[in-house]
Protein backbone atom coordinates (compact mmCIF):
# COMPACT_ATOMS: atom_id res chain seq x y z
CA UNK A 1 0.00 0.00 0.00
CA UNK A 2 1.10 3.31 -1.05
CA UNK A 3 1.94 5.54 1.97
CA UNK A 4 1.42 9.39 1.79
CA UNK A 5 3.84 11.92 2.28
CA UNK A 6 2.63 14.88 4.46
CA UNK A 7 2.64 18.05 2.30
CA UNK A 8 5.60 20.52 3.63
CA UNK A 9 4.52 23.87 4.62
CA UNK A 10 5.88 26.96 2.49
CA UNK A 11 8.05 28.30 5.82
CA UNK A 12 9.72 24.76 5.85
CA UNK A 13 10.54 24.83 3.02
CA UNK A 14 12.41 28.09 3.15
CA UNK A 15 14.09 27.19 5.64
CA UNK A 16 15.35 23.68 4.48
CA UNK A 17 16.55 26.04 1.62
CA UNK A 18 18.47 28.43 3.23
CA UNK A 19 20.34 25.59 5.15
CA UNK A 20 21.01 24.01 2.21
CA UNK A 21 22.64 27.00 0.86
CA UNK A 22 25.32 27.92 3.59
CA UNK A 23 25.83 24.56 4.23
CA UNK A 24 26.95 24.36 0.30
CA UNK A 25 28.86 27.85 0.86
CA UNK A 26 30.62 27.05 3.57
CA UNK A 27 33.25 24.22 1.92
CA UNK A 28 33.53 26.27 -1.52
CA UNK A 29 34.90 29.44 1.17
CA UNK A 30 37.28 27.31 3.00
CA UNK A 31 38.32 25.46 -0.30
CA UNK A 32 38.92 29.17 -1.92
CA UNK A 33 41.03 29.92 1.37
CA UNK A 34 43.08 27.16 0.62
CA UNK A 35 43.83 27.46 -3.25
CA UNK A 36 47.39 26.47 -4.12
CA UNK A 37 48.77 29.82 -6.36
CA UNK A 38 48.89 29.07 -9.84
CA UNK A 39 52.47 28.40 -11.32
CA UNK A 40 53.40 31.87 -12.39
CA UNK A 41 54.25 32.60 -16.30
CA UNK A 42 57.33 31.46 -17.54
CA UNK A 43 58.76 34.49 -18.02
CA UNK A 44 58.78 35.22 -14.68
CA UNK A 45 60.45 32.07 -14.05
CA UNK A 46 64.12 32.06 -13.16
CA UNK A 47 65.45 30.51 -16.57
CA UNK A 48 67.00 26.72 -16.38
CA UNK A 49 70.10 25.06 -17.71
CA UNK A 50 68.31 23.55 -20.33
CA UNK A 51 66.74 26.86 -21.45
CA UNK A 52 70.20 28.43 -21.76
CA UNK A 53 71.79 25.65 -23.64
CA UNK A 54 72.31 25.52 -27.15
CA UNK A 55 69.27 23.81 -28.96
CA UNK A 56 71.54 22.97 -31.58
CA UNK A 57 73.93 20.42 -30.07
CA UNK A 58 73.97 17.82 -27.43
CA UNK A 59 75.79 15.21 -25.45
CA UNK A 60 77.62 12.64 -27.22
CA UNK A 61 77.23 10.95 -24.02
CA UNK A 62 72.75 11.51 -24.79
CA UNK A 63 73.51 9.65 -27.78
CA UNK A 64 75.27 6.97 -26.42
CA UNK A 65 72.66 6.42 -23.87
CA UNK A 66 69.96 6.94 -26.01
CA UNK A 67 71.26 4.08 -28.21
CA UNK A 68 71.66 1.88 -25.20
CA UNK A 69 68.34 2.62 -23.79
CA UNK A 70 66.72 1.24 -27.13
CA UNK A 71 68.69 -1.82 -27.63
CA UNK A 72 66.65 -5.16 -27.54
CA UNK A 73 69.11 -7.43 -26.56
CA UNK A 74 71.68 -5.29 -24.34
CA UNK A 75 73.32 -8.51 -23.26
CA UNK A 76 76.93 -9.20 -24.91
CA UNK A 77 77.28 -13.37 -25.32
CA UNK A 78 80.28 -14.48 -23.55
CA UNK A 79 83.07 -14.85 -26.14
CA UNK A 80 80.77 -12.98 -29.02
CA UNK A 81 82.53 -13.23 -32.71
CA UNK A 82 86.49 -12.10 -32.14
CA UNK A 83 86.60 -11.87 -35.65
CA UNK A 84 84.05 -9.29 -36.20
CA UNK A 85 84.88 -7.59 -32.87
CA UNK A 86 87.98 -7.21 -34.20
CA UNK A 87 86.94 -6.03 -37.64
CA UNK A 88 85.08 -3.00 -36.23
CA UNK A 89 87.26 -2.29 -33.45
CA UNK A 90 87.89 1.39 -34.84
CA UNK A 91 84.16 2.04 -34.51
CA UNK A 92 84.38 2.85 -30.77
CA UNK A 93 87.15 5.62 -32.01
CA UNK A 94 85.56 6.99 -34.26
CA UNK A 95 82.80 7.77 -32.55
CA UNK A 96 85.46 9.18 -30.06
CA UNK A 97 87.16 11.54 -32.38
CA UNK A 98 85.38 14.94 -32.61
CA UNK A 99 87.15 15.27 -35.82
CA UNK A 100 85.04 12.71 -37.67
CA UNK A 101 81.54 13.04 -38.62
CA UNK A 102 80.32 9.54 -37.27
CA UNK A 103 78.97 10.55 -34.40
CA UNK A 104 76.48 13.27 -35.24
CA UNK A 105 75.28 10.67 -38.20
CA UNK A 106 74.95 8.13 -35.46
CA UNK A 107 72.78 10.24 -33.42
CA UNK A 108 70.54 11.16 -36.25
CA UNK A 109 70.12 7.60 -37.13
CA UNK A 110 69.33 6.69 -33.80
CA UNK A 111 66.69 9.31 -33.15
CA UNK A 112 65.24 7.90 -36.12
CA UNK A 113 65.09 4.53 -35.14
CA UNK A 114 63.25 5.48 -32.01
CA UNK A 115 60.93 7.62 -33.17
CA UNK A 116 59.85 4.51 -35.43
CA UNK A 117 59.55 2.35 -31.75
CA UNK A 118 62.42 -0.03 -33.07
CA UNK A 119 65.39 -1.20 -31.49
CA UNK A 120 68.62 0.38 -31.59
CA UNK A 121 71.01 -2.28 -33.13
CA UNK A 122 69.26 -1.15 -36.55
CA UNK A 123 70.70 1.89 -36.30
CA UNK A 124 74.34 -0.01 -36.37
CA UNK A 125 73.74 -1.15 -40.01
CA UNK A 126 75.31 1.72 -41.63
CA UNK A 127 78.31 0.95 -40.03
CA UNK A 128 78.19 -2.65 -41.71
CA UNK A 129 77.19 -1.53 -44.94
CA UNK A 130 79.34 2.24 -45.85
CA UNK A 131 81.32 3.11 -42.20
CA UNK A 132 78.78 5.74 -41.66
CA UNK A 133 80.28 7.41 -44.81
CA UNK A 134 77.37 9.21 -46.37
CA UNK A 135 78.80 9.02 -50.05
CA UNK A 136 80.21 5.75 -49.40
CA UNK A 137 80.09 4.10 -53.23
CA UNK A 138 80.70 0.67 -53.59
CA UNK A 139 82.11 -0.69 -57.16
CA UNK A 140 79.26 -2.76 -57.45
CA UNK A 141 76.59 -0.44 -57.71
CA UNK A 142 75.50 0.35 -54.01
CA UNK A 143 75.69 4.01 -52.77
CA UNK A 144 75.25 6.13 -49.36
CA UNK A 145 74.72 5.12 -45.78
CA UNK A 146 72.74 2.52 -46.06
CA UNK A 147 74.37 1.12 -49.39
CA UNK A 148 70.98 0.84 -51.53
CA UNK A 149 71.27 0.08 -55.17
CA UNK A 150 69.47 2.30 -57.49
CA UNK A 151 66.43 -1.21 -57.73
CA UNK A 152 66.26 -0.79 -54.11
CA UNK A 153 66.46 2.95 -53.93
CA UNK A 154 63.52 3.36 -56.38
CA UNK A 155 61.38 0.69 -55.08
CA UNK A 156 61.57 2.46 -51.98
CA UNK A 157 60.93 5.98 -53.60
CA UNK A 158 64.12 7.79 -52.86
CA UNK A 159 64.76 10.30 -55.35
CA UNK A 160 67.22 9.90 -58.03
CA UNK A 161 67.76 12.54 -61.22
CA UNK A 162 70.38 14.68 -62.59
CA UNK A 163 72.50 15.96 -59.80
CA UNK A 164 71.00 14.28 -57.24
CA UNK A 165 70.97 10.79 -55.56
CA UNK A 166 68.74 10.36 -52.87
CA UNK A 167 70.83 7.29 -51.88
CA UNK A 168 73.72 10.04 -50.55
CA UNK A 169 71.34 11.87 -48.64
CA UNK A 170 71.29 11.09 -45.06
CA UNK A 171 67.61 12.33 -44.75
CA UNK A 172 65.82 10.23 -48.10
CA UNK A 173 68.24 7.29 -47.50
CA UNK A 174 67.83 6.85 -43.71
CA UNK A 175 64.02 7.68 -44.37
CA UNK A 176 63.61 4.69 -46.71
CA UNK A 177 65.39 2.39 -44.78
CA UNK A 178 63.78 2.97 -41.43
CA UNK A 179 60.26 2.72 -43.25
CA UNK A 180 61.43 -0.96 -44.70
CA UNK A 181 62.88 -1.96 -41.89
CA UNK A 182 59.61 -1.46 -39.92
CA UNK A 183 57.92 -3.50 -42.20
CA UNK A 184 60.42 -6.52 -41.85
CA UNK A 185 60.37 -6.08 -37.90
CA UNK A 186 56.54 -6.19 -38.17
CA UNK A 187 56.55 -9.11 -41.18
CA UNK A 188 59.24 -10.97 -38.40
CA UNK A 189 57.16 -10.66 -35.26
CA UNK A 190 59.62 -8.12 -33.93
CA UNK A 191 62.87 -10.70 -33.93
CA UNK A 192 65.25 -8.20 -35.11
CA UNK A 193 67.65 -11.02 -35.97
CA UNK A 194 65.46 -12.41 -38.87
CA UNK A 195 64.42 -8.73 -39.76
CA UNK A 196 68.80 -7.84 -40.52
CA UNK A 197 68.35 -10.96 -42.67
CA UNK A 198 66.02 -9.70 -44.60
CA UNK A 199 67.11 -6.41 -45.40
CA UNK A 200 70.07 -7.98 -46.46
CA UNK A 201 68.96 -11.42 -48.42
CA UNK A 202 65.41 -10.02 -49.23
CA UNK A 203 62.74 -10.98 -47.15
CA UNK A 204 61.04 -13.67 -49.26
CA UNK A 205 64.77 -15.92 -48.99
CA UNK A 206 64.53 -15.39 -45.53
CA UNK A 207 60.40 -16.44 -45.35
CA UNK A 208 61.43 -19.40 -47.20
CA UNK A 209 63.80 -20.50 -45.48
CA UNK A 210 61.78 -20.39 -42.55
CA UNK A 211 58.74 -22.86 -44.36
CA UNK A 212 61.64 -25.07 -45.34
CA UNK A 213 63.01 -25.53 -41.82
CA UNK A 214 59.58 -26.03 -40.47
CA UNK A 215 59.81 -22.77 -38.49
CA UNK A 216 57.92 -20.03 -37.95
CA UNK A 217 59.15 -15.88 -36.64
CA UNK A 218 57.86 -16.97 -33.29
CA UNK A 219 60.16 -19.45 -33.07
CA UNK A 220 63.05 -19.27 -35.42
CA UNK A 221 66.29 -20.18 -34.86
CA UNK A 222 67.94 -17.67 -36.93
CA UNK A 223 71.31 -19.42 -36.89
CA UNK A 224 70.08 -23.07 -38.08
CA UNK A 225 67.98 -21.43 -41.26
CA UNK A 226 69.07 -23.25 -44.48
CA UNK A 227 69.52 -21.73 -48.02
CA UNK A 228 71.01 -18.55 -46.68
CA UNK A 229 74.28 -17.29 -47.73
CA UNK A 230 77.22 -17.32 -44.94
CA UNK A 231 76.95 -13.49 -45.42
CA UNK A 232 73.68 -13.25 -44.36
CA UNK A 233 74.42 -15.28 -41.45
CA UNK A 234 77.27 -13.22 -40.51
CA UNK A 235 75.29 -10.24 -40.73
CA UNK A 236 73.64 -10.67 -37.06
CA UNK A 237 76.97 -11.67 -35.70
CA UNK A 238 78.16 -8.27 -36.81
CA UNK A 239 75.66 -6.05 -35.56
CA UNK A 240 76.14 -8.30 -32.03
CA UNK A 241 79.35 -7.45 -32.12
CA UNK A 242 79.05 -3.95 -33.03
CA UNK A 243 76.75 -3.52 -29.60
CA UNK A 244 79.05 -5.22 -28.05
CA UNK A 245 81.54 -2.99 -28.31
CA UNK A 246 79.63 -0.30 -27.65
CA UNK A 247 78.54 -1.78 -25.00
CA UNK A 248 81.55 -2.50 -23.03
CA UNK A 249 83.14 0.69 -24.43
CA UNK A 250 81.60 2.80 -21.59
CA UNK A 251 84.07 0.50 -19.07
CA UNK A 252 86.96 2.71 -19.99
CA UNK A 253 86.97 5.95 -18.48
CA UNK A 254 88.84 7.91 -20.65
CA UNK A 255 86.43 6.52 -23.68
CA UNK A 256 83.42 7.77 -21.74
CA UNK A 257 84.94 11.39 -21.36
CA UNK A 258 85.53 11.72 -25.07
CA UNK A 259 81.77 11.42 -25.56
CA UNK A 260 81.29 14.14 -23.29
CA UNK A 261 81.26 17.58 -25.77
CA UNK A 262 78.83 18.75 -27.75
CA UNK A 263 77.73 17.20 -30.99
CA UNK A 264 76.11 18.94 -33.73
CA UNK A 265 72.34 17.86 -33.45
CA UNK A 266 71.39 17.03 -36.72
CA UNK A 267 68.06 17.00 -38.49
CA UNK A 268 66.04 17.41 -41.90
CA UNK A 269 65.45 21.12 -42.98
CA UNK A 270 63.65 22.08 -45.64
CA UNK A 271 65.84 24.64 -48.49
CA UNK A 272 64.31 27.50 -49.36
CA UNK A 273 63.23 27.93 -52.99
CA UNK A 274 66.06 30.51 -53.35
CA UNK A 275 68.87 28.53 -52.08
CA UNK A 276 70.90 27.78 -55.03
CA UNK A 277 73.90 26.16 -53.35
CA UNK A 278 75.16 24.14 -49.63
CA UNK A 279 76.92 26.35 -49.03
CA UNK A 280 74.84 29.90 -49.28
CA UNK A 281 72.54 27.92 -46.97
CA UNK A 282 75.61 27.03 -44.74
CA UNK A 283 76.00 30.89 -45.06
CA UNK A 284 72.54 31.89 -44.24
CA UNK A 285 72.46 29.54 -41.17
CA UNK A 286 76.19 30.10 -39.86
CA UNK A 287 77.20 26.65 -40.46
CA UNK A 288 80.63 25.06 -41.03
CA UNK A 289 80.18 24.41 -45.52
CA UNK A 290 82.70 21.47 -45.21
CA UNK A 291 80.34 19.74 -42.89
CA UNK A 292 77.38 20.52 -44.46
CA UNK A 293 78.80 19.49 -47.58
CA UNK A 294 79.95 16.22 -46.17
CA UNK A 295 76.95 15.79 -44.75
CA UNK A 296 74.70 15.88 -47.84
CA UNK A 297 76.85 14.72 -50.52
CA UNK A 298 72.99 13.70 -52.87
CA UNK A 299 73.77 17.11 -53.83
CA UNK A 300 76.44 17.48 -56.94
CA UNK A 301 79.21 19.48 -56.37
CA UNK A 302 77.04 21.29 -53.51
CA UNK A 303 74.58 22.32 -56.24
CA UNK A 304 71.03 22.99 -55.24
CA UNK A 305 68.93 22.89 -58.67
CA UNK A 306 65.00 24.18 -56.98
CA UNK A 307 62.25 22.33 -58.40
CA UNK A 308 58.63 23.55 -58.10
CA UNK A 309 57.17 19.95 -57.69
CA UNK A 310 59.26 18.50 -54.73
CA UNK A 311 60.65 20.02 -51.22
CA UNK A 312 64.08 19.40 -50.80
CA UNK A 313 65.76 18.50 -47.29
CA UNK A 314 69.21 19.08 -45.91
CA UNK A 315 70.85 17.37 -42.82
CA UNK A 316 71.99 19.99 -40.68
CA UNK A 317 72.23 20.83 -37.27
CA UNK A 318 69.15 21.57 -35.72
CA UNK A 319 68.81 25.96 -35.97
CA UNK A 320 68.29 27.34 -32.79
CA UNK A 321 64.96 29.00 -33.48
CA UNK A 322 63.89 25.53 -34.64
CA UNK A 323 61.94 26.89 -37.32
CA UNK A 324 62.88 24.64 -40.26
CA UNK A 325 62.39 21.17 -38.83
CA UNK A 326 60.43 18.60 -40.34
CA UNK A 327 60.16 15.27 -39.57
CA UNK A 328 62.55 12.46 -39.60
CA UNK A 329 60.03 10.25 -40.83
CA UNK A 330 58.02 12.16 -42.93
CA UNK A 331 57.76 10.65 -46.68
CA UNK A 332 57.92 12.78 -49.28
CA UNK A 333 55.19 10.70 -51.01
CA UNK A 334 52.55 8.50 -48.93
CA UNK A 335 53.93 4.52 -49.10
CA UNK A 336 52.30 1.71 -47.75
CA UNK A 337 53.95 -0.30 -45.02
CA UNK A 338 52.46 -3.35 -45.33
CA UNK A 339 53.40 -4.44 -48.81
CA UNK A 340 56.92 -3.75 -49.31
CA UNK A 341 58.79 -4.02 -52.79
CA UNK A 342 60.38 -6.88 -52.73
CA UNK A 343 64.29 -6.17 -52.66
CA UNK A 344 67.10 -7.91 -54.55
CA UNK A 345 69.25 -9.77 -52.41
CA UNK A 346 72.31 -7.67 -51.12
CA UNK A 347 74.63 -10.35 -50.56
CA UNK A 348 78.02 -8.67 -50.53
CA UNK A 349 81.17 -8.22 -48.93
CA UNK A 350 80.06 -5.23 -46.21
CA UNK A 351 82.53 -2.18 -45.79
CA UNK A 352 83.79 -2.02 -42.83
CA UNK A 353 84.17 1.16 -40.85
Amino acid sequence: MERRVPRMTARLRLALICAVGLALAAPAASAASQEIPKTPPAAQQAPSDDVLAPRNARSGRDIYADFRAGLADPSCPTGGSPRWKQHFANAPRRMASANDDVLPLFGYVVDAVREAHLPTEYALIPFVESGYRAGARSPSGPAGLWQFIGTTARNHDVPMRTGYDGRLSPVDSTRAAVRYLKTLHGMFAGDWRLAVMAYNAGEYRVLGSLRRAGQNARNAKPETLPGLSPITHAYVQKLRALSCLLEQADDREEWMRSLDRPVAHLDAQVLPASVKSLDAFAKMRGLDAAQLRRFNPAFEGGRVTPRKDITLRVLAPVPVDDGARVAIDAPAKPAAESTPSPVAGRASAAAGP
